[in-house]
């Protein structure tokens, strides 16, 4: 099995391409070691010392290291990791799905949630995905767009700037309704 490693326009994340389907659809996001109780591949990932956060997507991993190890320390480790799980053959996620991300939202702007969750996934998810992240709904109030940002994305330094000059100049020429967006904590 050979495993391709790509860099993200952050720092402290890779993008980890192991050739092979990671999730059938949708991604999943675990923040924290915690978080990834429901995913044999993501705790094995976890145990290596200085992972601070791991992502899936259809077909990469984003691993994000801490701030006190240096990739060069690490990245054989989490090779390793992702390798040897593949060859267990176990589970990526057990009795969990993956989530397809976007929050339900219900009320008298359900046209226009629906118009900002079909820009974001024709539009925007495919090229974050490509920086091995990914930016779903988390509301939409007073004008005001959610997004919550996963993987890469998360802690980007970019992120500010993907965010407003990207995203929020994509919707709000698209749908006049949308005056901003923010991002949101999980």
């Amino acid at each position: 099995m050979f495993i391709q490693t790509e860099s993200t326009p952050n720092p402290a994340t890779l993008k980890f391409l192991p050739g092979q389907t990671v999730l059938e659809m949708g991604t999943a996001d675990f923040p924290s070691p915690d978080a990834a109780a429901a995913s044999p591949l993501a705790r094995r990932i976890f145990a290596v010392d200085g992972v601070a956060g791991v992502f899936f997507g259809t077909d990469f991993i984003t691993v994000t290291k801490s701030d006190a190890v240096a990739w060069e320390h690490i990245k054989p480790a989490v090779l390793g990791a992702i390798m040897e799980h593949y060859q267990s053959g176990a589970a990526i996620l057990e009795g969990a799905q993956a989530a397809s991300g976007h929050a339900e939202h219900s009320g008298p702007d359900a046209d226009i949630v629906k118009q900002i969750k079909d820009l974001l996934d024709t539009r925007v998810r495919p090229a974050v995905a490509q920086d091995g992240g990914d930016i779903t709904f988390h509301g939409f109030e007073r004008g005001v767009v959610y997004l919550h940002m996963q993987g890469a994305c998360a802690g980007c330094p970019s992120s500010t700037l993907t965010l407003k000059m990207g995203i929020e100049n994509l919707l709000r020429h698209y749908i006049p309704e949308v005056l901003e967006v923010r991002p949101v904590a999980a």
